[in-house]
């Protein structure tokens, strides 16, 4: 299950959204996604999910090029940590290098892959699940958030050689070229960034080796969580995750690059296991949305990943000694 991004994702959606007139948060939640995550970066929401908004916020607003401005706008604030390692690596193309093995931190459902023809060198974004609903929107937005991570390294001025599209143009190519300053080709081999291998060798004279040892020692603890840290890690993939549906050990740890196996290995030696976690996710998101929302039974039921209202309470009932209903009648007296 790599279907996941970082909600810094969605930094900058709230206030573009408004610009046209949209409703963020009733925008995100016919999209299935929690509001209450535009306040936690760190966190995780579902890429199809991420997806589906920026379709819906292009239709509403009219404007087929909303996620294209959406990562023009974003820029490199997305990219948390890894943003510091980026801008104190020694060269640009060291930098690039670096983007593509640290993106899976910020992205499960898409890797960003570096190749060279010895001309020049290619910066493509490749998605797990190129033929997803709304995906030429989610393309673009990476497209404009590599755009302004190279102005970053080279220079306003800068321009690439080439941005290419595998989607067919979703407006006039005039509409590209005032947003961009140039127009990209489209129904490409690839969605990727063609560069000048001479831009690569170009220093970054701000770069600060010390701190960027620390941030590569920063990340490297990232990718491998300690036992304390683990069990809190899996509840918030968990959170994110349950409302797509059921979810299983075998999912989850695909999403953290392990195997099922390992996964439950390390969750036993922080003395727990991955039924308890889900158990103990679940009755908690169940308190949470039963006293401070209006959800209906079924709504929550769908939330918490269980295949049916009776499923959900029968486990509430063994949670609390008593139906949700009835908890939820009482806890608001």
């Amino acid at each position: 299950m790599h279907d996941f991004t970082r909600a810094s994702a969605l930094m900058g959606y709230a206030e573009q959204a408004r610009e046209y007139g949209l409703q963020p948060k009733a925008m995100m939640r016919a999209a299935g996604l929690p509001t209450d995550i535009l306040a936690e970066p760190d966190g995780l929401i579902s890429y199809r999910q991420f997806l589906k908004l920026l379709e819906a916020s292009a239709t509403q607003s009219s404007d087929p090029l909303f996620g294209l401005k959406l990562g023009l706008r974003q820029g490199i604030s997305i990219f948390g940590p890894i943003l510091y390692v980026l801008r104190n690596a020694d060269s640009v193309g060291a930098a690039l290098n670096e983007l593509q093995q640290y993106f899976h931190l910020h992205m499960g459902a898409a890797v960003v892959e570096t190749t060279s023809d010895g001309q020049h060198f290619l910066l493509a974004y490749k998605v797990a699940d190129p033929v997803q609903a709304g995906i030429s929107q989610g393309v673009e937005l990476a497209m404009g958030v590599g755009i302004k991570l190279l102005h970053t390294l080279l220079g306003r001025q800068w321009q690439p050689v080439a941005m290419m599209l595998e989607h067919r143009a979703l407006s006039a190519p005039a509409s590209y070229r005032k947003v961009l300053g140039f127009t990209p080709r489209f129904e490409a081999d690839a969605n990727a960034l063609l560069i000048r291998m001479e831009d690569l060798q170009r220093p970054l004279s701000q770069a600060d080796p010390v701190l960027h040892r620390l941030m590569q020692q920063h990340l490297a603890s990232l990718q491998g969580l300690s036992e304390l840290t683990l069990p809190a890690h899996v509840q918030g993939l968990l959170r994110n995750f349950l409302p797509q549906g059921r979810v299983t050990v075998e999912q989850l740890a695909a999403s953290m690059v392990m195997s099922p196996r390992t996964l439950q290995r390390r969750l036993g030696e922080a003395g727990t296991s991955f039924q308890t976690v889900l158990d103990d996710t679940r009755r908690a998101m169940a308190q949470r949305y039963l006293r401070d929302s209006t959800l209906s039974m079924t709504e929550l039921t769908s939330l918490l990943g269980y295949a049916d209202l009776s499923t959900f309470t029968r486990a509430f009932t063994r949670w609390f000694g008593m139906p949700p209903s009835q908890w939820r009648a009482e806890s608001s007296q």
